[in-house]
């Protein structure tokens, strides 16, 4: 008896705290959809009084005089490039980026991982090789960095007729190594 006036006691506190609130619809200010919000009316009325205190402050600083101590502060400028940036100005903003590498194979162990590496360094001097422990207990093993898939296919080929299941995979890659 004691729990089920608890429990009942519980219940008509919730059902009194949620008659106060209401049901507030508002557009959104960047991409203008609309917000359905359930909030307290005393806290919709505290936010519509902050904005009007921002509009009117906004339009009070555009009316000043210029004989004011007031310097407007400049906006920042957000640089869009009229064309299409090359591979350096890629790197020097982002020296890592989203590229390809060719995912050689995938192996159980760290001891099978060093073995292809060992193996893929011997036919394949030029190109680095890497693991990839992120799968553990398998081990990924990865080479080159490239920008495209079709900066890829070339070595990509070459390293087929060795590795039948290799592929180029998206990854993470340093900006100044990638072909």
């Amino acid at each position: 008896m004691k729990n089920l006036i608890k429990i009942f006691s519980i219940l008509m506190m919730l059902s009194f705290y949620s008659i106060d609130a209401q049901q507030v619809v508002k557009k959104d200010t960047l991409a203008g959809t609309e917000l359905t919000m359930t909030m307290d009316s005393r806290v919709n009325a505290a936010l519509e009084s902050i904005e009007d205190k921002c509009s009117k402050s906004s339009a009070s600083i555009a009316s000043r005089d210029v004989d004011d101590d007031y310097v407007p502060a400049k906006p920042t400028k957000i640089y869009v490039p009229s064309r299409e940036l090359t591979n350096a100005e890629i790197c020097r903003k982002n020296p890592r980026i989203l590229g390809y590498k060719i995912q050689i194979t995938v192996v159980k162990s760290n001891e099978e991982a060093n073995e292809v590496k060992a193996y893929f360094r011997k036919r394949f001097p030029n190109l680095k090789v890497e693991t990839d422990a992120s799968l553990r207990p398998n081990y990924k093993i990865l080479a080159g960095s490239y920008f495209t898939k079709q900066s890829a296919a070339s070595d990509l080929s070459r390293i087929k007729e060795y590795f039948k299941s290799a592929m180029a995979v998206q990854y993470r890659i340093f900006c100044a190594e990638a072909k």
